[in-house]
């Protein structure tokens, strides 16, 4: 007859329990995700980046001069800015996901190829949450990334269009509004209408016949704010076009003899110059409009490619570094 052993002999009729059964019903009852150990390490990661990206942008605005040929190239600050952007990444997103794993739960009689993808999940999972509150911390300028490419493209019809507005503002400053210009509020147009009724310094004390008579310095009728805003509306008007309508030239260069003394013949021909050297400023502005619109779409485009290769390697560093501190955690 076989005698009881020690661990029976308390407890009789009862059979001897496991040693992992309370091990066991742990690891059945617990969650596969520790979100505890998820926001530890978005947090972290948050911070930590924060921190970095404001000490990146204190760097940056040191070694920035307003001054010509002094301070970094505007290439030299682009590569810089990119380089810190991901080295903030790394670094921010390994501790995040380092603090995940490490500080999870423990999983009893789990297979190593299932803790393994736990602790990869983790990593990621800090690495998204963190994304997400650097992002809603950072929203202007993720914002601003996301829509200059937009603005940029907008910007083209926009630009051509504030630009005959300037013009327009500039003619009726002509047409009387005298704080503007005690201001100096001046546009391209204002120059070209000045320069199309400016007199020749060098005429004689007789000035050239107008209607069968001689005009003597100093008697030519004076042009009216009122004309020059007509003169402006009329370039304006007609600005695209190929050429200032005949009627048009006939009728500014009567203006334009009147306070000048130049003959028809002459007068016509300095309103056509003078329209035409119009046509070529505002075809310069519009080429200028288009090629800045056109550096910012290229530009916004590579912020945003960059910034997606930036966050696409913090993720893969947490996942990497959840594992690692999930190995130790369980060393």
């Amino acid at each position: 007859m076989a005698l009881p052993t020690t661990a029976t002999m308390g407890n009789p009729g009862r059979e001897r329990p496991q040693p992992d059964a309370y091990a066991a019903t742990a690891s059945a009852s617990s969650s596969p995700v520790s979100w505890a150990a998820i926001f530890a390490g978005a947090a972290g990661a948050a911070a930590l980046s924060l921190i970095l990206l404001m000490l990146g942008t204190g760097l940056g605005l040191s070694s920035v001069s307003p001054w010509a040929h002094d301070g970094i190239s505007k290439a030299a600050f682009g590569l810089s800015t990119i380089l810190w952007v991901t080295f903030t990444q790394l670094v921010a997103s390994g501790m995040g996901g380092y603090l995940a794993g490490r500080l999870r739960t423990k999983w009893v009689e789990v297979h190593r190829d299932e803790i393994y993808f736990r602790d990869t999940v983790h990593g990621f999972l800090a690495w998204a949450v963190s994304s997400l509150v650097t992002a809603a911390l950072l929203t202007s300028v993720i914002g601003s990334i996301t829509n200059s490419g937009v603005q940029a493209g907008a910007s083209v019809g926009g630009g051509i269009a504030s630009t005959a507005a300037a013009a327009t503002t500039g003619a009726a400053a002509m047409a009387g509004s005298e704080a503007a210009k005690s201001d100096g509020m001046t546009t391209t147009m204002d120059y070209f209408i000045d320069s199309l009724f400016r007199r020749d310094t060098t005429m004689a004390a007789s000035a050239a016949p107008v209607g069968g008579r001689a005009m003597q310095s100093g008697t030519v009728d004076p042009v009216t704010p009122v004309r020059l805003a007509e003169v402006a509306r009329i370039f304006m008007t007609t600005i695209h076009m190929e050429a200032l309508p005949a009627q048009d030239v006939r009728y500014v260069g009567h203006l334009v003899t009147q306070r000048t003394g130049l003959l028809q013949p002459e007068a016509e021909k300095r309103v056509t110059d003078t329209y035409a050297r119009a046509q070529a400023s505002l075809r310069d502005a519009q080429t200028a409009l288009v090629q800045a619109a056109d550096t910012a779409r290229k530009a916004s485009a590579y912020a945003a490619l960059w910034l997606f290769i930036a966050l696409l390697s913090g993720a893969f560093v947490a996942s990497l570094a959840a594992t690692v501190g999930g190995r130790q955690r369980d060393a």
